[in-house]
């Protein structure tokens, strides 16, 4: 029998070709910007961070109309077009237009990054281009943690006006490394916060666990850095990002149990499918109390439901179409300023997306933005555990590369019960890029 990875790394090297060079290192340096924002704004500041982001979505929109993508409204997700639509016209009757209109060109910019990443890319591409930008970020987080520990030998604070830092003692979360490297972390690399860092170690894990079994690059290589992930998520000592990694690994379970079983044999997996959340659903009903300190947490989740519990009560003061879309809390508007603060530090998300498009959106946008997710999900679930279509004739092949939608958004849906980040900047783009490809390249899609 032929092997089919010689087959397998041809299509690879078409579809980079295809792309072209010049876009791959561009598609790399959007993705980088966008799942490393913090960096560039601890470096640059904001004013410079705004620019690059400019730079970056014309760029975007360069490309997509050189490129010429044909337009199929039978291939475009509805409620991706829908839920844009409402945050545009929100401005109309929120509560702080000003800080709407902004929040909505920037939503408007990450859309153009997640098109062109959707549209342009593929599925090879696409996965080339989440590994570049996956080990720039781990290889320079490792390396800034280590110069720190070994240099510096201080916490460091990003690299802002001295009157943008308050006098006296300062929280930890200003700090953009603690210097822990040699302590068992928790690290924070490039990106000044662990969540962060380590729901990147989660995505790269994933990235770099299909190229490790499609063998689109060497697996030595593969193999180091699936390591240096593992080994990036452990310093970072997350507990959201370690109850994200559990719900990816059953998401995976299911999925190859359902290839295994076939499509007529599927009814007992959906079956103890549907069982195991409901189970789930009523212990954490049950031991709601018990589960933070599993994860060594505070029974309050580090602040999050005093954060929830505001979040609600502004919600229900305008529970159909919400407040406006705002992307970012705006800090110099109300309700938001002053809305999230703990221990000295402002947050400015609800530290869970579906509470925060209910607030900025209402109960219409909370609908429509379930209805994205789960069309989403559903068309990345039939893409995994379905024979490969769009002219891909060796299953075999392509077997691990088709499990990448599914399991990254799996990853992006449990990370959303704890932090706002689907909505923004790399969850945001990386969810409208899988919508979009999900619909456009699987030609039995509606």
């Amino acid at each position: 029998m032929t092997s089919p990875l010689p087959a397998l790394k041809e299509r690879v090297r078409a579809a980079q070709s295809s792309t072209g060079t010049g876009e791959a290192v561009f598609a790399t340096v959007v993705l980088f910007t966008l799942f490393a924002g913090e960096f560039w704004r601890n470096l640059i500041s904001w004013p410079g961070y705004f620019v690059l982001a400019a730079v970056l979505a014309v760029g975007s929109a360069l490309l997509l109309v050189r490129a010429r993508p044909a337009f199929r409204w039978r291939k475009t997700p509805k409620t991706l077009v829908l839920f844009l639509a409402l945050a545009i016209v929100s401005i109309a009757w929120s509560a702080y237009p000003g800080a709407s209109a902004l929040g909505v060109v920037a939503q408007l910019a990450t859309t153009l990054a997640g098109l062109f990443l959707g549209l342009r890319l593929g599925w090879a591409g696409l996965l080339s281009a989440l590994s570049s930008a996956f080990r720039w970020i781990l290889g320079l987080s490792l390396l800034f943690e280590f110069v720190v520990a070994v240099f510096v030998r201080q916490p460091v604070l990003p690299l802002t006006p001295a009157e943008a830092v308050p006098s006296g003692p300062l929280p930890q979360a200003f700090y953009w490394s603690r210097g822990l490297l040699f302590h068992g972390g928790p690290l924070q690399g490039i990106v000044g916060n662990s969540n962060l860092l380590a729901m990147i170690a989660l995505l790269a894990i994933i990235v770099f666990g299909i190229q490790f079994a499609d063998r689109t690059i060497r697996r030595g290589s593969a193999a180091t850095w699936l390591v240096i992930a593992v080994l990036t998520l452990v310093l970072t000592r997350s507990a959201t990002v370690i109850a994200a990694t559990l719900a990816t690994l059953v998401v995976l379970g299911f999925a190859l149990w359902t290839r295994r079983v076939g499509p007529r044999r599927r009814t007992p997996v959906y079956v103890v499918a549907i069982v195991a959340v409901a189970a789930v659903i009523a212990l954490v009903s049950v031991f709601a109390s018990r589960i933070p300190a599993l994860f060594g947490k505070s029974e309050d989740l580090t602040g999050r439901l005093d954060i929830w519990d505001k979040v609600i009560g502004l919600a229900q003061q305008r529970p159909v179409f919400g407040w406006g879309w705002v992307s970012y809390w705006a800090p110099w508007v109300k309700p938001f300023d002053g809305l999230a603060t703990r221990n000295g530090v402002e947050y400015l998300q609800a530290h869970n997306a579906w509470l925060d498009v209910w607030l900025q959106l209402g109960i219409v946008g909370l609908v429509v933005f379930i209805l994205l997710v789960l069309s989403t999900f559903g068309r990345s679930w039939f893409l995994a555990v379905d024979r490969p279509r769009a002219g891909i004739a060796d299953d075999r092949a392509y077997s691990a590369t088709t499990l990448l939608p599914l399991l990254l958004l799996a990853a992006l849906i449990a990370q959303s019960f704890a932090e706002s980040r689907l909505l923004i900047e790399g969850g945001w783009a990386l969810l409208v890029a899988l919508a979009i490809s999900t619909k456009r390249f699987d030609p039995v899609a509606s």
